[in-house]
């Protein structure tokens, strides 16, 4: 088994909330620079970036894992990541048939749009990606099963926008495959306090909407390779797999 560095919440500038500076390049570059393996690229309820900017790894010798930080109906966000680009497509037409047709108002959140290597644009979502999906927890969790993807509630405890701000517990009904805790959370003291937690692996990582935060939290994973499948044994502890440091 090798130590992997991982950073698997990452914004683009296809978030609205994502700095114009978050390019495929750029992101690629710095995630280098600061030491890490593997990326997850998590734009809000879309997948539309996530090609470009794995091809860049590609070339540059990092492991780029696609997907999207989706809002569920309750308002909780969750990470979701899938193994190859015929899945992700599919989850991306699912996407687009739940999010709600409210126009994004680009004085307010900015331009969200997709752009290749040289930073040339390639398309525009004209609706507001971070709205709520009509679709609930468990919903989203089953069409993530569906297609063999990873299903993760993010930063669960923040103070909104997480299971435990929105809901106030784990929902009984969904089987997360890892839980992620935030860098300022003590992860030994929460799960004391919620018990039902013991049974996750926790992974922490920087939530990046900008250059500088690339890299700032991760988590470090022992697998024998740099994967999609690596990364799912590892959250379920199989075969030696598994996290053994958050950062």
């Amino acid at each position: 088994m090798k130590r992997f560095k991982a950073d698997l919440h990452m914004h683009t500038v296809l978030s609205p909330c994502g700095s114009l500076e978050m390019s495929p390049g750029m992101i690629v570059k710095t995630a280098l620079e600061r030491g890490l393996d593997i990326i997850g690229i998590t734009d809000h309820n879309s997948t539309r970036q996530c090609a470009e900017v794995y091809r860049v790894g590609k070339e540059k010798g990092l492991t780029v894992i696609c997907g999207a930080e989706v809002t569920t109906k309750e308002e909780v966000h969750c990470l979701t990541f899938f193994e190859n680009f015929e899945k992700l497509e599919a989850f991306q037409k699912y996407l687009d048939e739940h999010l709600p047709n409210i126009e994004n108002d680009t004085d307010k959140f900015g331009h969200q749009v997709w752009v290749n290597e040289n930073e040339e644009i390639q398309g525009q979502e004209e609706r507001l990606l971070i709205s709520a999906l009509n679709q609930s927890i468990d919903e989203i969790e089953q069409k993530v099963r569906e297609l063999n993807g990873l299903f993760i509630p993010a930063h669960i405890f923040r103070p909104s926008y997480s299971v435990y701000s929105q809901l106030g517990f784990m929902p009984f009904d969904i089987t997360p495959d890892a839980i992620g805790m935030s860098a300022r959370v003590d992860v030994e003291e929460q799960i004391v306090k919620h018990p039902e937690l013991k049974q996750y692996t926790v992974i922490r990582s920087s939530d990046a909407h900008f250059p500088e935060q690339i890299g700032t939290h991760y988590s470090v994973i022992e697998l024998a390779e740099a994967s999609f499948g690596e990364l799912k044994m590892a959250f379920h502890q199989e075969e030696g797999r598994k996290v053994v440091e958050l950062r």
